[in-house]
């Protein structure tokens, strides 16, 4: 029965109906030959289906018991109780992301990026920093002046990079951040190289790290990806010249070895300084533009044919010998596609395609914001004193009498009120940052969740995909609460009907001939000798506990007390072990297990119920869940129209 409700999460069972035939009715509810042979085929562990009689009315029997159970957990209104509320709220939430997006827009933004990929660009930038909670205005007009300083070439952009940019990754280089493609930067700072002509500087514009302006440098054809191998002999920036020179002086040692005939991974093996690649005779994973130094990326493309072997290149690693695997071209749009549409579904420029979408929700349900009345709360959060003991507090209770409507979607007015409440939540009842700027973006965030809501509730009625699986969910969930309830749990925890049932069938729970004693189980040969000596002395399992395993070594040795049966031990037998007789057993990686029998029983014996606790729970189970089966097939009496059924089998 377990493995049925596992099938009905992970495969999708779901209750339809509004067909015309019904195949089959239990109680006063019904389901369909259509929503049955979809449920079928659906499930079916072969592509094509057994349309056999024989496992058409095994399914349907299983089918229908599930059925029932539904129905009896709709009839009890499990899905009115908090936890499984929640968690329907959340995996709808989850799935409604796949479908909160306009899906034209969200095709133009792939093809877009692959058709960026077929180009790269070499940008020199200029970052002002400005981190959420700074001041925005002064960032932008710090920028804006260097960018008019560089326009009117007052100033060169390199000069305005080394002096101002806070990226310091490139600053000392004049901005230069080499080559890049789609995908390997923010996609407000990517638009910008992108749309910007050789030569030319982009206006100011911001991302999550701050204000920028970028100058393109060059744009080439994408040179597609290079699979190499590598021996990196490293030199240290602390030693400076004298490191990098030994390191020189390594590698063209190792280089004259290569032109002598010695293999390239066997160098490898014995001088790259690489941990990382030296296990796979050098071998790096495929890399493009941008994901490697300038000069070692260039060295990698400048070779032409498989085997070709680089000088050394020198780095800020230090030195490397590079040998070409393979070139590897940009792959057709068709190919790459799943993993480009994966990437853009997971990139910020995936909320260009929900902003669309929401746009149109908005427009289709009637959205109307009311100016007046969100500058009148916004003023008000802006005047909360900076100080003082409610400083930068807000105080819900001192806002609940504005309730004039902020906008209204779907006939519905959301409140000025509403909005405190959010962004208390939103902000743990504090305004950290500018606060014009933090009820800026908090009513932007307010909105945003208000149509989202909306829209994943109307899902359910508008989109029959996402309302299957949220059916098919729901039922799954309420399921394993009602079997919790009437068989899993409840054998746990009823003791009474546990200890009567044991009663009934203590027959069942015999001890076989074995022993009761110890199993110790120790880490190496040194701590089970040390034991031995200890234990043939009388020594009680505990201060052996204490004296083997110490700080230092803390799992020397583990032990379990208790009454084994001889058919659990392959390597100690009944022949093997009579009483206070040890079995010394090797184990691997040197460790050791005893076995050591203090008292042997020899015939049966009866088990306790706390002995067979584990047996009796899982065969209590199985007794309550048929019961509650028979339960369910009395209160929902199957009834399956033959003449429908037959229709459906083929000899």
């Amino acid at each position: 029965m377990r493995k049925l409700v596992l099938t009905c999460l992970t495969t999708g069972i779901c209750a339809m109906s509004g067909y015309a035939q019904t195949l089959f009715t239990y109680g006063t509810h019904s389901v369909s030959k259509a929503d049955f042979l979809r449920v079928y085929k659906k499930n079916s562990i072969n592509k094509k289906p057994d349309m056999s009689e024989k496992e058409l009315k095994s399914y349907l029997d299983l089918y229908a018991l599930f059925r029932m159970k539904v129905a009896e957990a709709d009839k009890q209104r499990l899905d009115t109780v908090q936890s499984i509320d929640h968690e329907l709220d959340n995996y709808r939430k989850q799935l409604a992301k796949n479908y909160l997006t306009d899906e034209q827009v969200t095709k133009k933004l792939i093809h877009e990026a692959y058709d960026r990929m077929k180009e790269n660009v070499r940008v020199e930038h200029i970052l002002i920093s400005c981190t959420p909670g700074n001041d925005t205005v002064a960032a932008y007009r710090k920028i804006d002046s260097i960018y008019h300083l560089v326009e009117t070439k007052k100033q060169t952009f390199e000069q305005m990079a080394k002096e101002f940019s806070d990226d310091r990754g490139s600053k000392d280089n004049g901005g230069d951040i080499g080559y890049f493609t789609v995908l390997q930067t923010v996609y407000p700072f990517e638009n910008a190289a992108y749309s910007t002509p050789v030569g030319s500087v982009s206006k100011p514009f911001h991302t999550q790290f701050g204000y920028h302006i970028v100058k393109v440098l060059d744009k080439r054809a994408d040179r597609g990806q290079v699979k190499v191998a590598q021996i990196m002999i490293q030199s240290s920036k602390a030693m400076g010249d004298v490191s990098l020179n030994a390191s020189h002086k390594r590698a063209d040692s190792v280089e004259a070895m290569l032109k002598s005939g010695v293999p390239f991974d066997e160098l490898v093996k014995k001088y790259s300084d690489d941990k990382y690649s030296v296990s796979d005779d050098g071998v790096l994973k495929p890399f493009g533009a941008g994901k490697m130094v300038m000069s070692f990326e260039n060295a990698a493309f400048a070779l032409k044919k498989p085997g070709d072997i680089s000088e050394p290149i020198q780095t800020d690693y230090g030195y490397h010998i590079i040998k070409l695997i393979a070139k590897i071209p940009l792959a057709p749009y068709d190919t790459i596609y799943p993993q480009l549409k994966h990437k853009v579904e997971n990139d910020a420029r995936a909320q260009t395609a929900r902003d669309f979408f929401f746009n149109k929700v908005k427009e289709k349900n009637g959205f109307k914001e009311y100016p007046a009345n969100v500058a009148e709360i916004s003023g008000k959060l802006i005047a909360i004193p900076d100080t003082g003991k409610n400083a930068k507090t807000i105080i819900v209770d001192d806002y609940r009498n504005m309730n004039k409507p902020l906008f209204t979607l779907g006939g519905k007015n959301y409140l000025q009120f509403d909005f405190v409440k959010f962004l208390d939540g939103l902000s743990h009842g504090k305004i950290n940052g500018p606060k014009s700027a933090v009820i800026h973006d908090g009513y932007n965030m307010f909105v945003n969740n208000v149509v989202n809501d909306f829209e994943e509730h109307k899902l359910v009625e508008e989109n029959p995909e996402f309302k299957n699986l949220m059916e098919e969910y729901r039922d799954g969930i309420m399921l394993f609460e009602l079997m919790d309830r009437n068989v899993w749990s409840k054998a746990a925890h009823d003791s009474t009907g546990l200890k009567a049932f044991y009663e009934t069938h203590k027959s069942k729970y015999m001890w076989e001939p074995g022993f009761e004693g110890s199993v110790y189980k120790f880490k190496n040969k040194a701590s089970k000798d040390t034991a031995m000596l200890l234990i043939n002395n009388k020594i009680t399992d505990d201060s052996l506990v204490k004296i083997l395993n110490t700080q230092a070594n803390p799992d020397r040795v583990s032990i379990q007390r208790g009454r084994y049966e001889f058919s659990r031990f392959k390597d100690a037998t009944q022949a093997e072990l009579s009483q206070n007789k040890k079995k010394v057993i090797p184990t691997a990686n040197d460790g050791y297990t005893v076995v050591y029998a203090r008292e042997v029983f020899n015939g049966p014996g009866q088990k306790s119920l706390e002995e067979a606790r584990g047996y009796v729970v899982a065969e209590y189970q199985d007794f309550l869940e048929k019961q509650w089966n028979e339960k369910m097939r009395k209160d929902y009496p199957l009834k399956v129209d033959d003449k429908v059924f037959k229709s459906m089998a083929k000899k």
